[in-house]
C-alpha cells in the first residue's frame, strides 16, 4: 500500500494536471522577455517573488524590481503611483490577498482611474494544499464585480506566456490567474490567445463543456475519454472571464444537446453564473450541469488528494457527463 500523499511545501510545485510536457515558470520567461523589448515594464511583489515566478524578472532587471512586502493594499497602491508616471506595473500577490485583502484598493486605486497595472494572482482555487487562507476559491466573483477590470484564466503555460505578452500591449488594469512552478503545455506552441475571446478546442454534438482555467485540461482529457464509447464532447474554453465572449457562449451551448460547466472555483459567481446567464438573455433553453466547487471553505491537504475529493479532476468530469448520457 503507498503512502497517502503529503501536503507540498510553500515553495513546491502545486499539482496541476496530468502527466504532460511542463514549462518552468512560464509567466517570469515571459516578463523577463517583455521587460527587454520594454523599459517601462516593472514587476513587484508583496514579499511573494519567490512563490510568483517573478523572480526570473528580478535577477535580470533588479533595479526594475521592487519587494513592498507583506502589505497587499500598499502593493496595489504602489503600483497606481507607478502607473500614473507612465511605467507598466506587474504586482505579484496570491489571489486571496488580491482580492480578499486589496479588493478597494483594485476597485479605487486602479480601476476607477483605469490605471495600466497587471495584477498577477497565484494560487488560484484549489491549487495548494494551505486551506482557506490561501485558496482563491470565490476570486472570479470577486474581481469580476468590479468595473473596467479584465479578468484572465489562463488554462496551461504556453497560454500563461502568450496571456502575458497580450495584457502588457493592453492598456488598462488586469487581473490574472498564475499557475506557478512547472505548468503544463497542453497547447501547441503556436496557440493564440486573445483577450476577451473564447476558443472551440473540440468539435462535439451530444454534450458541450465550457471550461476555463486548468479545468480546460481536465475537459479535452475527459471528452477524449468519453468520445471512445459514451457521447461526442465538444469543449471551449474560456480564458477571459471579463470581458465575456458571451456570442461565442451562445452559439455553442445552442450547437450541442447539454451544456456543461467546469472551473477552479466556487460553482457560483464564476464561469458557471457567467454562462447561465449568457443563455437566459440569449433565450437559450439549456440544462446546465456545474461542475466547481462548493460553497465552503477548503481543508488543509495534498493537492491530489483535495481535487479528488472536489471534483476537479479529469475522472470527475468523466463521471458527471457519463450520468448525464
Amino acid at each position: 500500500m503507498s503512502a497517502p500523499a503529503r501536503t507540498l511545501a510553500m515553495g513546491e510545485n502545486e499539482a496541476v494536471g496530468a502527466a504532460r510536457p511542463t514549462i518552468d515558470a512560464p509567466f517570469g520567461r515571459a516578463l523577463t522577455r517583455l521587460g527587454h523589448e520594454r523599459p517601462e515594464i516593472v514587476g513587484l511583489t508583496a514579499d511573494l517573488g519567490k512563490y510568483t515566478d517573478i523572480l526570473p524578472f528580478r535577477d535580470a532587471f533588479p533595479e526594475r524590481f521592487f519587494n513592498i512586502g507583506m502589505a497587499e493594499q500598499n502593493l496595489v497602491a504602489v503600483a497606481a503611483g507607478l502607473a500614473r508616471t507612465g511605467l507598466v506595473p506587474f504586482a505579484t500577490t496570491y489571489g486571496v490577498f488580491a482580492s480578499r485583502r486589496a479588493f478597494d484598493f483594485v476597485a479605487i486605486a486602479l480601476a476607477h482611474s483605469n490605471l495600466n497595472v497587471k495584477i498577477i494572482a497565484g494560487l488560484p482555487g484549489l491549487t495548494t494544499g494551505y486551506g482557506g487562507t490561501h485558496q482563491a476559491i470565490e476570486d472570479l466573483a470577486l474581481m469580476r464585480m468590479i468595473p473596467g477590470l479584465t479578468i484572465i484564466d489562463p488554462c496551461d503555460a504556453i497560454e500563461i506566456e502568450a496571456a502575458t505578452e497580450a495584457i502588457a500591449a493592453y492598456h488598462g488594469p488586469v487581473y490574472m490567474r498564475l499557475l506557478r512552478g512547472a505548468v503544463p503545455a497542453v497547447f501547441d506552441p503556436g496557440y493564440r490567445f486573445e483577450i476577451g475571446k473564447a476558443r472551440q478546442l473540440r468539435e462535439g454534438k451530444d454534450v458541450g463543456i465550457i471550461s476555463t482555467g486548468f479545468m480546460t485540461e481536465r475537459a479535452l482529457d475527459a471528452a477524449e475519454i468519453l468520445a471512445k464509447e459514451v457521447a461526442s464532447v465538444a469543449v471551449l474554453h474560456v480564458p477571459t472571464i471579463k470581458p465575456f465572449d458571451a456570442e461565442a457562449v451562445a452559439a455553442f451551448a445552442a450547437g450541442v444537446d447539454r451544456v456543461v460547466t467546469a472551473e477552479n472555483h466556487v460553482a457560483v459567481g464564476g464561469l458557471a453564473s457567467l454562462v447561465v446567464e449568457t443563455l437566459f438573455d440569449a433565450g437559450i433553453a439549456r440544462k446546465v450541469t456545474r461542475i466547481g466547487l462548493p460553497d465552503r471553505y477548503i481543508e488543509c491537504g495534498a493537492v491530489p488528494t483535495l481535487q479528488a475529493r472536489y471534483g476537479l479532476t479529469t475522472e470527475a468530469v468523466v463521471a458527471s457527463i457519463a450520468e448525464l448520457t
